[in-house]
């Protein structure tokens, strides 16, 4: 079969960009923090918008912000932001400019503490979640360890990022798998997760 012939989950079929993402980025288990901070980042930025405009504008944040070095965001002040707002390659959004600033001063308050990722993954127990869905519709919008984990990232004093935001961000970094059966990336990120991948239709979900 070509690739062009794999069957994959329904909001990757069309643009390049988002086959690609889907292929190698989506539901890949992720650990490194600086990764994670730019993916916590950008999806506080896709608020509001879909995520291929995100995904479009990337490199463009990633020269804009110091390719997500914290402690190169920690010390921006109005000058970077006006900078910023200015800044045509990225979403030009006064108050999620700010968060990302006081999420990397949060970001490194962790570091220095019990460390970023392993703060994130305890809200998987350490081990990807591995959902075995069949239908889009069937996938939630935010979970109940969503939920937990934007109130503790809220108490550490990270902003933009809800439950709705800590799903998809979640779902994105593999600390859960919500491939679709039927897609042909399920298995793979599942054995990456470290879990034998269920036979496809064995389950309506997990």
């Amino acid at each position: 079969m070509s690739r062009a012939e794999l069957k994959r989950c329904p909001w990757a079929e069309s643009d390049p960009l988002y086959i690609a993402y889907h292929d190698q980025e989506w539901g890949v288990p992720k650990t490194d923090a600086r990764a994670l901070f730019e993916k916590l980042v950008l999806e506080g930025f896709q608020a509001g918008l879909s995520w291929i405009t995100i995904l479009r504008k990337r490199e463009a944040f990633r020269a804009a912000f110091d390719n997500f070095d914290a402690t190169a965001m920690a010390q921006y002040g109005p000058s970077k932001i006006a900078s910023l707002l200015k800044d045509a390659g990225i979403v030009r959004h006064r108050s999620k400019i700010e968060a990302a600033i006081g999420n990397a001063r949060a970001f490194l308050e962790l570091e220095s503490g019990p460390g970023f990722s392993q703060f994130l993954w305890g809200f998987a127990e350490g081990k990807p979640k591995q959902n075995c869905y069949a239908r889009m519709a069937d996938i939630p919008a935010e979970t109940p360890e969503s939920r937990a984990l934007a109130k503790a990232l809220k108490a550490r004093g990270f902003r933009f990022c809800g439950p709705t935001t800590l799903h998809a961000f979640m779902q994105s970094i593999g600390m859960v798998n919500d491939h679709l059966l039927s897609c042909y990336r399920h298995a793979a990120c599942a054995k990456l997760g470290g879990v034998q991948p269920l036979p496809r239709g064995s389950m309506l979900r997990g």
